[in-house]
């Protein structure tokens, strides 16, 4: 085993990669400091190990796939990670390298908001990364040794946020190991900590075997005994019946069937969806097929030509292996076995799953199963691991289900990565469950829930199912978490006591500053940003008066709410009441606002750390942004290099300074002066800070708001408005 005494000195061996999540809830503080620092050492090695497989630097720099950064995003992502939410936690002080984390912080989930534009992107040397990734566990080790905490650690403890970084950084090590997959060849190399099982041959048949129906019953609540993501959280409840299971995962030999029938030319056994994407892909079999004519290493029939792609290496292919498809092939599949065998053939639905996993009794022996490193870096066959009568059951590869992700009963998000989830329920993105052979961590934990778009690709296969039950595949879309619903309402929903909705009222003063403005009023080619822009109202207010206007927020909650309202023209949420009781409401872009939605871009960005892309703009507005920023002087200093000369910003402040979420040295004003023991108010200081490349344009104006909380509770503020234009 070796050390990670020194975490600067690491090398790692195969026994290093098995590894067991921290118990949250046992044991005492100095010990489990010790295991946490441990398991935080070895993950984050792991993960850079992982990436010695590319041939040499310049393969950082290479697209895997269209619809992912090149790998040096993902080499700086995960420490990124790690410095986002420990200042959001307010556990560092400042970022550690702002340009690596501006380019780096972003970019999981291929939402239509994603930026994946690489001229937006100055892209840090691999040594640079190196190096910042030393300074970030140099920085979580020294906070680690220090932190004051409890046990059992939960939620709101200090310790959670490094748990938090270590679990993504363990997400990624599975999620990059794809997109090295999808290099091409002759950029990896192999590796001796991760190698490929050498055992392959003829796959088994596979049958039906029944499966018992019976209840699930999920109340998994905070401090539980191991880390996990928000959407684990809840009570659920159901009831399965009677169904078969296939003995075995889904083969490649099993799934050549439906190649050799012509199943990818067949528009029949696709859905809607699947016919647009196989429509799209090139290749008529799963995607780490390698068709190579003429090139065989035994025997002489058509199945000799094929070979596989694994990490680093192709080998002749692995019949006996489960196939990997995503999840239009797996039904796909599905259809045409049904079709095949006239019976009720398809995924399961993720209950199902869990009566099948239940049953099995495949979870009370971790070790029997192809995951956590703990064999190879591929799959393995088909009928290696046994868990009561079925396969496979967990590990191997990830089983791909019919549940489109929604939140349990008594869900909410952790206040420091709200957009882990919220953003898949969408009925887009699919559950599957298991885990695969570099599942590591939460991944297996039990209760993980994981779900990718249906047409993405990750070591994930699937199991079919005979059954007749119909299968819940659309969940209510409605925006339930309560502040986007809150949001929701306060940008489109009803005025109340009198006052005019805010962000409608706002920019319609900013709109006539435009067209007093001696410099702007007759321009056709304004470009503005709107940065804290929420749910997009103030975006879709401006966008008739300018060229283009791109809003940031710091919330993907929030910018895929507005995102939806660009694409569809229309948002549904539900507003408490009172209690339990909610109201669902429907709200529809006005016309006069939907003839422009296009010119909205909607992104999701750290105000406190903006790519250098996000200038040359004639107006900048500032929603109530500076008031939830950790270093609000920092955000002011950098406006000038982003507004054109002659260009005007506009601040919308509550000045409502919070010490949880700014420091109070940092405050801009609303405090007594150190010196002179005389008040001074946020507009004195906001005025000193800009006013050495700014003259203010007219007097400041308060505006009324109302943010409402239910029926009967709501919140009245004045927001002060206030105009610069910037020196020529």
């Amino acid at each position: 085993m070796s050390s990670l005494t020194h975490p600067n000195q690491y090398h790692l061996t195969r026994a290093d990669l098995l590894t067991a999540m921290p118990r949250l809830t046992q044991g005492d503080v100095e010990s489990k400091r010790a295991e946490i620092k441990h398991y935080f050492n070895l993950t984050f090695s792991t993960y850079e190990t992982l990436f010695e497989t590319l041939r040499d630097d310049s393969v950082f720099y290479l697209r895997p796939c269209s619809l992912r950064h090149p790998l040096i995003f993902y080499f700086g992502h995960t420490a990124t990670f790690f410095t986002n939410k420990l200042v959001l936690a307010k556990l560092l002080e400042a970022r550690i390298n702002p340009h690596i984390e501006s380019m780096c912080a972003i970019g999981v989930d291929e939402m239509s908001w994603d930026d994946l534009n690489d001229a937006h992107y100055d892209w840090p040397s691999v040594e640079a990364v190196r190096t910042y990734r030393q300074q970030v566990r140099d920085a979580v080790n020294r906070l680690i040794d220090t932190l004051d905490f409890s046990l059992p650690i939960d939620w709101q403890s200090p310790m959670w946020p490094i748990l938090m970084g270590i679990e993504h950084e363990r997400i990624h090590l599975e999620t990059s190991s794809v997109l090295i997959r999808q290099l091409p060849l002759d950029k990896v190399r192999s590796h001796p900590l991760f190698p490929v099982c050498p055992d392959h041959g003829d796959a088994p048949k596979n049958s039906l075997l029944p499966v018992s129906g019976g209840e699930i019953h999920i109340n998994h609540q905070d401090p539980a005994d191991t880390y996990g993501w928000d959407n684990e959280y809840g009570r659920h409840d159901a009831v399965v019946t009677d169904f078969k299971a296939a003995k075995f995962l889904v083969s490649n030999q099993e799934y050549l069937a439906f190649v050799e029938a012509g199943g990818y030319e067949n528009a029949d056994y696709w859905s809607e969806e699947g016919n647009r994407w196989r429509q799209f892909t090139p290749d008529k079999h799963p995607t780490f097929w390698v068709k190579k004519a003429g090139v065989k290493k035994t025997g002489d029939n058509n199945q000799a030509d094929w070979w596989l792609r694994c990490m680093t290496e192709e080998i002749p292919m692995p019949w006996n292996w489960p196939v990997e498809v995503n999840f239009l092939e797996a039904d796909a599949f599905c259809r045409w076995k049904s079709q095949q065998a006239r019976l009720p053939i398809r995924l399961p639905s993720e209950d199902e799953y869990l009566r099948l996993r239940e049953v099995s009794g495949a979870m009370l022996h971790p070790e029997n199963a192809n995951h956590n490193l703990q064999f190879y870096a591929s799959s393995m066959p088909v009928d290696r691991f046994n868990h009561g009568g079925f396969y496979d059951v967990i590990g191997n590869v990830w089983q791909w289900t019919q549940t489109p992700i929604y939140p349990f009963e008594g869900f909410k998000v952790h206040p420091l990565y709200d957009d882990f989830t919220m953003p898949t329920f969408d009925n887009k993105h699919n559950i599957f469950k298991g885990g695969c052979w570099i599942s590591t961590g939460n991944e297996i934990n039990g209760h993980s829930r994981y779900a990718f778009r249906r047409h993405f690709f990750q070591h994930a296969g699937f199991r079919y199912i005979e059954s007749a039950a119909a299968v819940q595949t659309e969940y209510p879309t409605f925006e339930t978490d309560t502040t986007a619903a809150q949001h929701c309402e306060f940008h489109y929903g009803d005025s109340y006591f009198g006052v005019t909705n805010f962000p409608q009222a706002m920019m319609q003063s900013v709109v006539k500053q435009l067209q007093q403005d001696t410099d702007l009023k007759n321009r056709q080619d304004l470009k503005a940003l709107e940065i804290g822009c929420l749910v997009g109202r103030g975006c879709f207010e401006l966008a008739p008066h300018v060229a283009e206007v791109t809003g940031l927020d710091f919330s993907a909650r929030f910018i895929n709410v507005a995102e939806q309202l660009k694409q569809n023209g229309a948002i549904r949420y539900s507003i408490v009441q009172e209690g339990e009781i909610m109201d669902f409401k429907q709200r529809d872009l006005a016309d006069r606002l939907k003839a422009h939605a296009h010119k909205c871009t909607f992104l999701q960005q750290d105000p406190a750390n903006l790519k250098p892309i996000f200038s040359g703009y004639d107006l900048i507005v500032a929603t109530h942004v500076m008031e939830r920023l950790h270093d609000p002087k920092a955000f002011l200093a950098q406006l000038p290099q982003r507004l054109n000369a002659g260009g005007l910003l506009v601040i919308a402040s509550t000045y409502d300074w919070q010490e949880s979420a700014t420091n109070k040295s940092r405050w801009l004003g609303g405090y007594k002066d150190e010196h002179t023991g005389e008040n001074v108010t946020s507009l004195e200081g906001l005025t000193a800070l800009l006013s050495a490349h700014f003259e203010p344009v007219g007097a400041p104006r308060d505006m009324p708001l109302v943010i409402r909380q239910s029926a009967r509770d709501y919140s009245h503020q004045l927001s002060q408005i206030t105009v610069w234009k910037k020196r020529r």
